[in-house]
């Protein structure tokens, strides 16, 4: 429920998951659903994004830091932006850890994600150590701040922000609406020592085991904008509950 001006979105990330039946599944329901106060936006693996309907936003789970050239396995911003992608998930921490992307390789990324006049969905969030040691309000801002290094405060206004706190990612355990708002505030707050305009705009999701029957909560808090939707985006039916609590 968003009680602010901010358009609120629900991203559905895949991940290594999928198949053509879910794709023909996916586009009837959100074609057929009045969802005219958010966005909704679909990530597939990469061979299911030729494969909707143009009426569907779609975002990529990744892209290279590189043009082209022998990088084998790797997708490049050119080629998603043919496949009609406007979003692309950069930083997640699934990639961080599985594939060492570093804050520097995630900049580089949200970097060419922009010139291609693509929307990062830039991910960020801290382990479950980094929690319980009381350092996480440093740990996610060094992980903003090597973006905001890389491309200055003034391109955040064409970001999205994804906060996932990696301890409730796929782990059924998930942040209380308290704690998932405490955090967004606080990148609020980091943004608006640079630009408090740009700062009360930017759009910030929450991604950590979001379900239909958590989402009006989470998405109510003044700060949370939407959710990046793992598991449950795998169901037509929960992706629409999810998507229908941000509408309000």
């Amino acid at each position: 429920m968003q009680i602010n001006s901010r358009r609120s979105m629900v991203a559905g990330n895949w991940k290594m998951n999928g198949d053509k039946a879910l794709v023909k599944q996916m586009e009837k329901q959100l074609e057929q659903a009045s969802l005219d106060n958010m966005d909704a936006v679909i990530c597939p693996p990469f061979p299911y994004l030729g494969m909707f309907a143009d009426s569907i936003k779609l975002g990529a789970q990744n892209m290279s830091q590189f043009d082209s050239g022998a990088h084998t396995g790797e997708v490049s911003v050119s080629m998603l932006k043919e496949f009609g992608c406007s979003y692309i998930i950069i930083g997640h921490s699934e990639r961080r850890e599985d594939n060492f992307e570093s804050n520097e390789i995630v900049a580089q990324k949200v970097e060419k994600a922009l010139n291609a006049d693509l929307t990062p969905i830039l991910c960020f969030g801290e382990p479950e150590d980094i929690r319980d040691d009381g350092t996480l309000f440093t740990y996610i801002a060094t992980q903003l701040d090597a973006v905001l290094k890389q491309v200055g405060i003034a391109q955040f206004a064409k970001i999205v922000l994804a906060y996932e706190p990696i301890w409730a990612i796929g782990t059924g355990k998930t942040a209380s609406p308290e704690q998932a708002q405490e955090v967004h505030a606080f990148v609020r707050g980091h943004l608006a020592k640079l630009d408090s305009d740009i700062a009360a705009k930017i759009v910030i999701l929450y991604g950590g085991s979001v379900k239909g029957s958590n989402a009006e909560e989470l998405f109510s808090q003044a700060d949370v904008d939407g959710g990046l939707i793992g598991g449950a985006s795998l169901n037509p039916e929960d992706f629409l509950s999810i998507c229908l609590a941000a509408n309000q």
